[in-house]
């Protein structure tokens, strides 16, 4: 995808989350730190041209110790800021690439420790739909890729990389 698609895409998601909670009032959004933090304050800045920006309550989840993998491997440390209780509430996780599906798992389990959800959604800009190993699937998916396991998808962001761009490499 390039910089246009990308926007457009993201557009396409962000309506497709006001028509499902058009008022946000029991809604609440939560990026997955480090990559899907740059996807959600995007979805989370077109939402606040749509909708007052005192409803939307937005956080960002570090799901380091949460991972299954995080003694075979070296991981960054990232902050996580959920200023607000998900008991009872619908939340929205937001990521860029939904490959395996553990980091998700991992999500969840770190999402616990900040109460009990009613509903939890997921929204990914990339979904690898052939590659899981758990059974997690998208409730709004930005483009679905078809790609072998020796393949990677590359999400940049202009924040980071100085580009907006999905590469399959």
């Amino acid at each position: 995808m390039n910089e246009q698609q990308l926007d457009l895409t993201i557009q396409r998601l962000t309506h497709q989350l006001l028509e499902n909670h058009l008022d946000l009032e029991n809604t609440v959004l939560i990026g997955i730190q480090p990559r899907g933090v740059f996807f959600s304050n995007r979805v989370v800045a077109l939402l606040k041209e749509q909708v007052d920006p005192a409803r939307i309550s937005y956080g960002k989840l570090d799901i380091t110790f949460y991972r299954d993998d995080v003694r075979q491997r070296l991981h960054e440390l990232n902050q996580t800021e959920i200023p607000f209780s998900v008991e009872g509430r619908n939340v929205i996780l937001i990521d860029d690439v939904l490959w395996t599906g553990r980091t998700i798992r991992a999500a969840l389990d770190a999402l616990l420790d900040f109460g009990r959800p009613s509903k939890v959604e997921l929204c990914v800009l990339v979904d690898r739909r052939f590659t899981r190993q758990l059974p997690i699937q998208a409730d709004y998916v930005g483009r679905p890729i078809d790609s072998m396991l020796t393949q990677k998808v590359k999400v940049y962001w202009k924040e980071k990389d100085g580009k907006d761009e999905v590469a399959l490499l």
